[in-house]
């Protein structure tokens, strides 16, 4: 497989510009050793909050501190040269106020070098997101099934299937493209919804269990290689099965430990030369 050599950095701008256009391709990333993996290959690498689930064994994102996305935002940027990083600031860290999230958002930037930050949120967080913007931070929106605010709408459900709820949902995409966002997460929200939204609003969306008709998808890059078991979404397409792999090394690791036949030093480096 060919793979597309880039020579600079993918901006916010980029982004924006491709609505309507090529599909854009998004993965999350939390480590440096996957970061790098993924970078060649993909617009977005999202440094999700998702880790606290996936990395941290937490039931919900909820338990993710600002110090957690910064730290794996270095270790991201770290591993990438050309996809634009973006970070996910977590539950608590911007929503009690402009001049919170502005403080938090600018933190987060400025400590791992990343290109925007994402913010959950429609109506209620226009005026932070247009507040964010003409401070220099940009901002991806998330609308739709909001993980932060799972315990509000009642758990993991898909978005928008009657009419006041699709209506809102509509009413939340308009309100961040409006306020300056260059993208919206779009998630969990029913494909004709997801259509409907891609269509009327100027910014691109990226869907994630929404419509394969978003301008672009993201998916978590443990539900993708086959690493993550504790539940398994609907929508998701696992491109791997790694998991059994890892287990499988494990267990012959294992069994050469226990069985002394693990190679010794020497085999693994060479026997150091005498000297004199």
């Amino acid at each position: 497989m060919s793979t597309e050599v880039r020579s600079k950095r993918i901006t916010t701008r980029d982004i924006r510009a491709r609505k309507g256009a090529q599909p854009i391709v998004a993965l999350t990333a939390y480590t440096t050793p996957i970061a790098r993996l993924l970078d060649p290959h993909v617009d977005i690498l999202l440094v999700g909050d998702s880790l606290g689930m996936v990395l941290y064994g937490m039931d919900t994102t909820l338990g993710v501190t600002l110090e957690m996305m910064i730290n794996h935002g270095k270790a991201v940027m770290r591993g990438s040269r050309a996809a634009c990083v973006v970070i996910d600031m977590p539950f608590g860290s911007y929503q009690e106020s402009r001049e919170q999230a502005f403080r938090n958002c600018a933190r987060a930037m400025a400590e791992t070098g990343a290109g925007a930050v994402k913010l959950e949120g429609g109506r209620e967080l226009a005026d932070t997101i247009r507040f964010l913007v003409e401070r220099g931070i940009p901002v991806m929106a998330h609308i739709g099934l909001k993980p932060q605010a799972v315990h509000v709408a009642g758990g993991f459900r898909a978005q928008g299937r009657d009419d006041d709820e699709a209506a809102a949902i509509h009413a939340d995409a308009r309100a961040v493209a409006d306020a300056g966002a260059f993208a919206t997460v779009v998630e969990g929200t029913i494909e004709p919804l997801a259509r409907q939204i891609t269509e009327a609003i100027t910014i691109p969306t990226i869907g994630i269990g929404a419509s394969p008709a978003c301008d672009g998808q993201v998916l978590v890059i443990d539900d993708v290689i086959g690493t993550f078991n504790d539940f398994i979404p609907k929508f998701v397409k696992r491109y791997a099965e790694l998991g059994p792999l890892i287990e499988e090394a494990a267990q012959r690791y294992a069994a050469e430990v226990r069985a002394r036949t693990f190679p010794a030093a020497e085999h693994c480096f060479g026997v150091p030369k005498r000297q004199g």
